[in-house]
């Protein structure tokens, strides 16, 4: 395609910092946890930082935001404040959901963060029932529905791109194709691109290199604007691969080290550091600045984390069985 958006420097310095956040936030998590400072399930998602930085600079706090338990870098991305996130992973009250949600399950509707649920393919219903509430509102709002390769063999995939085609909700569902369905390699289970699939529902279908941070600025762009003028869905289909296991501790023997490898060596987070400062848009003094504040903000985070409260027996059944009024 031509003309397509382009980021200006302050937009592209803005999606580095973002990658930036979520790489090191990765990386503390992963420490953190090899010290034994906090135990907690942890899915990593190193290797797909680019995809929900280069699409959340052009959304607004208002904008809805759905993802999986895998989905750390679409909150943090998203704008997600690292203490409400380092408390809530660590079970305490002063989490996002006084830590009764854990890692999986992170909410945080101030920033449009709506759920992160824990069932493979469930963000797309989801996604649908709070575009349909945005489109009868007239609100202006869009939704992000994010999911892994491996949702995209189940019914409610289908289902959803059905509705939303009908309807012309205003969702864009981002397939971000890592390669893995979590220990399951994606030409195992499935001969077609994701994004092909669109055509079945008369709607856009894109697959784009979920590494490059101008090619998923554009497409994440045309589809966030065509959804805001009422236009309907788009499917994204953003390539990137996982550079970890499944899960924390998962050996990834499974994995091809040859192409592990590969993908390592091109990491988007470094590559997009080196263009940045080779293009004059930003210098490596910048840049350390950024990378250090963040890191403090991390130091921060975690030991305010740590130092917060667990929550107490009385919240065993408060929010989850309607309590009786006096």
């Amino acid at each position: 395609m031509t003309n397509r958006a382009v980021p200006d420097a302050g937009t592209q310095i803005e999606i580095y910092r973002r990658m930036a956040l979520i790489k090191a936030n990765d990386e503390r998590s992963r420490k953190v946890i090899m010290t034994g400072r906090l135990v907690m399930p942890y899915y990593s998602p190193r290797g797909q930082e680019v995809i929900p930085s280069a699409i959340s600079v052009s959304l607004t706090d208002e904008d809805y935001v759905c993802t999986i338990y895998r989905g750390s870098h679409d909150q943090l991305a998203k704008g997600l404040p690292l203490k409400d996130l380092w408390a809530e992973v660590a079970g305490r009250t002063t989490g996002t959901c006084k830590g009764k949600g854990g890692p999986m399950h992170v909410t945080y509707p101030t920033k449009g963060i709506m759920v992160t649920t824990g069932i493979v393919g469930s963000t797309m219903p989801i996604a649908n029932g709070l575009a349909w509430g945005s489109q009868l509102r007239g609100d202006g709002r869009v939704t992000v529905a994010n999911f892994g390769d491996g949702a995209a063999n189940i019914g409610a995939f289908h289902e959803s791109l059905n509705l939303a085609s009908v309807w012309k909700l205003p969702v864009i569902f981002v397939c971000q194709n890592n390669e893995w369905g979590e220990h399951t390699a994606y030409d195992k289970t499935s001969n077609v691109r994701v994004a092909d699939r669109a055509a079945a529902y008369g709607i856009p279908g894109e697959r784009v290199d979920g590494n490059d941070p101008f090619a998923m600025y554009a497409a994440a762009r045309e589809a966030i604007e065509r959804a805001r003028a009422g236009e309907g869905p788009t499917l994204i289909e953003a390539m990137t691969y996982r550079f970890h296991g499944h899960v924390f501790g998962d050996q990834d023997a499974y994995m091809d080290k040859d192409r592990k490898a590969r993908a390592m060596a091109d990491d988007p987070v470094p590559r997009f550091r080196a263009r940045l400062i080779a293009d004059g848009v930003a210098s490596e003094e910048q840049l350390v600045a950024m990378e250090a504040e963040i890191e403090a903000q991390i130091d921060e985070a975690v030991e305010f984390a740590l130092a917060s409260d667990f929550p107490g027996v009385e919240e065993l059944k408060r929010d989850v069985f309607a309590e009786e009024l006096n």
